[in-house]
């Protein structure tokens, strides 16, 4: 089991009604950089977070509970928990 932890950056757009869609995640390299480019789209998307997970991505098993690093705007859960 080889764990290691992934920056992921998820970005939301409108849906159908008051529904959010999510964008495609980007991937980055370090936590900063995953900071850096969630700040950056949350002037152009309904809702924006970035989070750091650790679990064993050949299994794709990760934590339950991620780190957020930066969250922005509208969220569907869990991300819209305080």
């Amino acid at each position: 089991m080889a764990v290691q932890t992934v920056h992921l950056v998820q970005a939301f757009v409108a849906g159908r009604g008051k529904a959010l869609k999510s964008e495609q995640a980007l991937v980055c390299k370090t936590a900063e950089e995953a900071t850096r480019r969630a700040e950056r789209l949350a002037p152009l998307r309904l809702g924006v977070v970035a989070f750091s997970a650790t679990g064993d991505m050949e299994m794709g098993d990760f934590d339950e509970t991620p780190t957020i690093l930066f969250k922005s705007g509208r969220l569907p859960p869990p991300f819209d928990e305080a």
